[in-house]
């Protein structure tokens, strides 16, 4: 139960304050309390509503055409072809000619086997960038969900912060009637209590704001309630066998399918040649008996243009340029793990250090209050070792949420997803 007093110097700024931080107590009082949402369920829920998520399927299917494709018999379909010829519009003697007949596509050497290979490629390239897009988004939620973590802990603490200000008021407003006090050190625990105000106002509109962003990721409905589970991630083992990173997954993916690309590109050095087969059936004049025939025929174009080696060489150039990124960001890759290890090791360190602080604090504030109430400590020494407390035990709490982040940062400079 949350006291409100309307002592003071600013009484409806305080009951304002204090009504506002004990709403979200009471709204979970008269409601049941919300399920809790872990980090892999939200990365599923995330992952769902992607627009890569969605059209992977589609992707995947024409990646298995185009397999389908490169298989074949044939680079293109089988084409029909016929053909008539008389004289009826000038001699009309009755003479005519007629050709039906197929013309086959054929492949250039080494062609089919390289569109094959091309095929391959741009099939595994498909999945690398959806994982791809996987990780980059497990990057977004972490960020986000950390955030709104650390977040939430600051409002609490400035919640507490504002309760125990409001009760410093009320003692030394009470000393004060009773001439133990001044009306200074009045002032002063009003102004402790208006600065925790301020406080807890701020991080109430930070709350706020991590949470909408959280929402929008998550695309929760704005009734919907979020509580998302504070539990870390799991700690990969330092012997582990670790996956290659999505990114240098994608990356090797599209230079080796810049690389068959390549390939094909120099095998295509010119149009497909074509095969022809007619049967043709004549006759000279009318009345005359008609003759029959059959025609094979091949069809081979002569020379490079200037397209092939336009194309030959944009081939070579995607190529070079997809396998210098793959080696920059293999270094980079490298550079981040190194740094994500070193800050897991100074979060632990700055735990214990803020665990050991917050105890000292804790303990001073009982010495100082329990002086200040027999009369040996002034106001100001009591008012400065509260915020020292008080700060002792924001950055305690900010320092074990630190810790998870770092985790997950380790994890996510690894490549591994949430779960």
């Amino acid at each position: 139960m949350h006291r409100i007093s309307t002592r003071g110097r600013w009484p409806g700024l305080c009951a304002w304050a204090l009504a506002w931080a004990a709403w979200p107590n009471l709204a979970t009082g008269a409601a049941e309390p919300a399920p809790t949402l872990s980090l892999p369920q939200a990365f599923e829920r995330a992952w769902a509503r992607q627009p890569e998520a969605q059209a992977l399927p589609e992707r995947r299917a024409s990646g298995l055409a185009q397999r389908e494709a490169s298989r074949a018999w044939t680079p293109e379909p089988v084409a029909v072809e016929a053909s008539v010829r008389s004289d009826r519009w000038h001699r009309r003697e009755g003479a005519q000619e007629l050709e039906v007949g197929v013309a086959v596509p054929l492949w250039l050497p080494g062609e089919r086997e390289r569109a094959q290979g091309l095929a391959e490629a741009q099939l595994q390239a498909v999945d690398a960038r959806a994982l791809l897009a996987q990780w980059q988004l497990a990057q977004a939620l972490r960020e986000r969900w950390w955030a709104l973590q650390r977040d939430r802990e600051d409002l609490r603490a400035a919640q507490e912060r504002l309760q125990a200000s409001q009760a410093l008021a009320d003692d030394v407003a009470r000393r004060v009637q009773a001439g133990d006090l001044s009306r200074a050190d009045r002032h002063q625990a009003d102004a402790a209590r208006a600065q925790a105000q301020a406080e807890q106002a701020l991080a109430q509109a930070q709350a706020v704001a991590s949470e909408q962003a959280l929402r929008a990721l998550l695309g929760l409905a704005p009734g919907e309630p979020l509580q998302p589970a504070d539990a870390p991630e799991p700690e990969p083992a330092p012997d582990a066998a670790v996956p290659a990173h999505p990114l240098l997954q994608a990356l090797a993916a599209q230079a080796a399918s810049a690389q068959r690309a390549e390939a094909l590109a120099a095998a295509q050095s010119r149009a497909n040649p074509e095969l022809t087969l007619l049967q043709g059936r004549d006759r000279s004049a009318r009345g005359e008996p008609s003759a029959g025939s059959v025609t094979l025929g091949l069809r081979w174009p002569l020379g490079r243009s200037e397209r092939h080696r336009a194309t030959l060489s944009a081939a070579a150039a995607e190529r070079t340029e997809l396998e210098a990124q793959l080696a920059r960001e293999r270094e980079r890759v490298d550079a981040e793990r190194h740094s994500a290890a070193a800050a897991l090791v100074a979060a632990r360190a700055v735990l214990a250090a803020a665990t050991e602080r917050a105890r000292l604090a804790t303990e001073t504030r009982a010495f100082f209050d329990k002086s200040f109430r027999l009369g040996e400590t002034d106001l100001p020494t009591r008012l400065r070792v509260d915020q020292d407390a008080a700060h002792a035990q924001r950055e305690l709490a900010r320092a074990r949420i630190d810790l998870n982040r770092a985790i997950a940062q380790q994890r996510q400079s690894l490549g591994l997803l949430p779960q």
